[in-house]
């Protein structure tokens, strides 16, 4: 490992518990920041509405002033309940196809999380994944809390463990065979970052209107690089937060979640093009195996400073 990674994971790695809530709020409230809670969400009503209400009970009512200001879901076409139970619950919800509908929406993780700079307004933007089962507020608050107290820090990435079933530290499978080996080979600079595909993490505004989004799978890793290059690694941090329980994905699923990175992180080499971005995979059928050939997330959109509608509304 890097001297210079060595020296980060001293100094810009923390537990949650390492800044009380008192503290953050007396911090908050100092210097006037606003924070937004985005959720982006698909077929999640098992478990959207519980996160929620933690998020609404622990970290927006009750307190002398919210932690949270504001709380909202994103719901990129689900067929089920999700958007009623996230109302429900008390978040604000938002169809994806209803922000900048000048664009036309394509399917992803990373077209919902760009959109919502958009539906948003906080200083502070913190994205959560929806799928989070026995939720705690510390997932909020434990990375909110470096960018309310070191001016420094601008990104900021929640670590945890994460079981498989009953085998502890063995999800992320997605993570240790491909993006852990990418990002050691390549930027080394972010081989401390425990869980560097997480779905939990803290951004300030002024940098993610900035970058641009990878559409689908690859966004985590897309946006962690591009923050490297632009703000460099001490303004990067990550804060332990407990254990993430979440919906485990099949292999399947998984084979085309690694190709995307593969991409993302290809792209970020070259600025090149793949020349056949498809993954061809095999099911076994009736009469033997069968492929199947899905496309990989190709499309990127760019930094939202340079969306007209942004700017427009900035001026505002």
């Amino acid at each position: 490992m890097l001297e210079e990674v060595e020296r980060w994971l001293a100094d810009r790695s923390w537990s949650a518990a390492d800044r009380p809530l008192d503290q953050l709020l007396d911090r908050k409230r100092a210097a006037g920041t606003t924070v937004s809670v985005v959720l982006p969400a698909l077929d999640e009503e098992a478990t959207v509405g519980a996160i929620v209400e933690v998020i609404r009970r622990e970290l927006i009512e009750g307190l002398p002033c919210p932690l949270v200001d504001e709380l909202v879901v994103i719901d990129s076409g689900s067929s089920d309940r999700t958007a009623e139970v996230a109302a429900k619950a008390g978040a604000r919800v938002v169809h994806r196809d209803e922000i900048l509908p000048r664009i036309p929406a394509v399917p992803g993780k990373g077209e919902v999380l760009w959109r919502s700079l958009l539906a948003t307004g906080g200083d502070i933007v913190c994205f959560v994944d929806a799928d989070l089962r026995d939720f705690s507020a510390d997932f909020v608050s434990g990375i909110v809390g470096p960018l309310l107290t070191e001016p420094d820090v601008q990104f900021v990435k929640a670590m945890y463990d994460r079981p498989l079933g009953d085998a502890p530290g063995q999800g992320g499978r997605v993570t240790e065979l491909v993006a852990r080996p990418l990002l050691n080979l390549h930027w080394p600079q972010l081989a401390g970052f425990v869980q560097p595909l997480g779905g939990e993490y803290a951004v300030r505004r002024s940098l993610l209107e900035r970058l641009p989004f990878p559409v689908g799978y690859g966004v985590e890793l897309g946006l962690l690089v591009d923050a490297l290059h632009t703000v460099g690694l001490d303004a990067l941090a990550q804060v332990d937060v407990g254990v993430r329980v979440h919906r485990h994905q099949d292999g399947q699923a998984l084979g085309r979640m690694a190709a995307a990175i593969y991409r993302t992180a290809q792209l970020r080499l070259s600025r090149g093009h793949l020349v056949r971005p498809e993954l061809t995979q095999f099911e076994r059928g009736p009469d033997g195996f069968v492929p199947r050939t899905y496309a990989v997330d190709t499309e990127e959109r760019p930094p939202m400073l340079g969306v007209k509608e942004y700017a427009l509304r900035s001026v505002a």
